[in-house]
């Protein structure tokens, strides 16, 4: 087995796999080495940690590789006796070993672009062509045609290489440099999670006396034959031959895959509570006891236009871009609760003055590209609590992330009544990127 390889922060650049950014142009500062005053602006495909962003970069996110680990790994495999007289041509069925499911995340799934673009990113790094889409290897018996030269006990199988480890997510914030000054800059979020995901599968037939390459797919079947046992050395009619090791090998992984589904059914998320929302026109209510908000007041604006985040009348209903006037009812009218901030990423719960309900992705649907964002009773719950990136002082420009999905918030088009959704990496276009502004 390779070791756990962790991938340097100063090749981490993403590839070309990865969605590109949308290339409007702000002046920051670069690093703080430099602190030149204006960059222009980065490409998805060059973003790193450290390097410049912009404002339009907000309300996106890109992986990074932390680790990697490539196994060799039979997904079928027979043992099989060759005589003299049954040399030549032969198909010969095998049977599953293991199987192996692409996942990035906490789902048994691959959903949105974020999911993919980590993939990319995988097999970029590692010179490999990888699985980038959700699939799995074969759990059904396969057959191998081989032409078997020589007699002898050969090992028939088909295999992989599987490719597991850790990613991370860049985010775009403000960072305050050596000399006092503001620059936006791809930052480290706290966005964390784990992927698998193959090469393209092999198939072949090996024996005891052949001389293959370590750590290689051919080895791992070599491995299977147990090579010195009594079943290795014996003398067989021609047909299949049980390896024991190949059994225990195969019972090892059926039960690491029920761990593993027993692991993840215990920490799928409960689906949310949600109770309609009255509609009111009255005077602010009362803060709900269990949130500590701040006194200040915003709408959630699109920079430089009328329409803001307005929260919906019915539960059923998610939060829309709407034009604040005389019928809002407080709807558009947002305080941040519980805040707390870490490298200078705010995280709060995002209350609402209308409706008394706090921003939240519904739990049923939380890991699903474009998912509606709507409001619920307010709990302690991490799909209630949202990351706020920032633009640099002076700017009401900001991007906001849900915690648990790891997903941006953003709008499909620019219209009255769109509803506000969550999108894996982001809009590219800059429609996730919004202004806090002060009522």
């Amino acid at each position: 087995m390779r070791p756990t390889r962790t991938v340097s922060r100063t090749s981490r650049t993403l590839m070309a796999c990865a969605v590109s950014a949308a290339a409007a142009t702000v002046g920051l500062a670069v690093s703080p080495a430099t602190a030149a005053p204006a960059a222009a602006p980065v490409a998805a495909s060059q973003a790193e940690s450290g390097s410049a962003c912009t404002a339009t970069d907000l309300g996106t996110r890109h992986p990074y590789i932390r680790t990697s680990e490539v196994v060799p790994t039979i997904t079928h495999f027979t043992g099989w006796y060759v005589t003299d007289g049954s040399t030549g041509t032969q198909t010969v069925n095998t049977s599953v070993q293991t199987t192996i499911s692409v996942s990035v995340g906490l789902t048994g799934n691959v959903e949105g672009s974020f999911a993919v673009e980590t993939l990319g990113t995988v097999g970029a790094s590692l010179g490999l062509n990888v699985q980038v889409n959700y699939t799995s290897t074969s759990s059904a018996s396969t057959s191998v045609t081989w032409n078997f030269g020589n007699p002898g006990y050969y090992g028939l199988y088909k295999g992989t290489k599987k490719v597991t480890g850790t990613y991370g997510s860049l985010n775009c914030n403000r960072v305050q440099q050596d000399d006092g000054s503001w620059a936006l800059k791809w930052i480290e979020g706290s966005d964390t999670g784990s992927y698998t995901t193959y090469t393209a599968l092999e198939e072949g037939a090996v024996r005891c006396e052949d001389s293959v390459p370590a750590n290689s797919i051919m080895r791992k079947a070599q491995d299977l034959l147990d090579c010195g046992s009594a079943t290795a050395t014996a003398i067989h009619a021609a047909g299949p031959v049980s390896s024991a090791k190949a059994t225990k090998a195969r019972h090892e992984a059926e039960q690491a895959t029920r761990t593993d589904e027993s692991a993840e059914a215990i920490g799928s998320p409960a689906p949310a509570t949600r109770t309609p929302a009255p509609a009111t026109r009255t005077p602010a209510p009362a803060t709900r006891a269990a949130l500590n908000c701040q006194p200040a007041v915003y709408r959630i604006d699109v920079p430089g236009k009328p329409l803001n985040w307005s929260a919906p009348l019915l539960a059923n209903d998610g939060v829309r871009l709407r034009e604040s006037n005389f019928l809002s009812a407080h709807l558009d009218n947002w305080r941040l609760c519980n805040v707390t901030e870490d490298n200078g990423v705010i995280e709060a719960s995002l209350w609402n003055w209308g409706n008394g309900g706090c921003a939240t992705i519904p739990a049923n649907t939380a890991h699903q590209e474009q998912v509606n964002l709507t409001t619920a009773t307010c709990v302690e719950d991490d799909l209630q609590r949202f990351y706020i990136y920032r633009d640099v002082p002076g700017s009401s420009k900001i991007g906001v992330q849900n915690k648990y999905s790891g997903s941006m918030m953003g709008h499909d088009r620019y219209a009255d009544g769109e509803l506000i959704r969550q999108y894996s990496s982001g809009r590219q276009d800059g429609t996730g990127t919004y202004a806090l502004t002060g009522v």
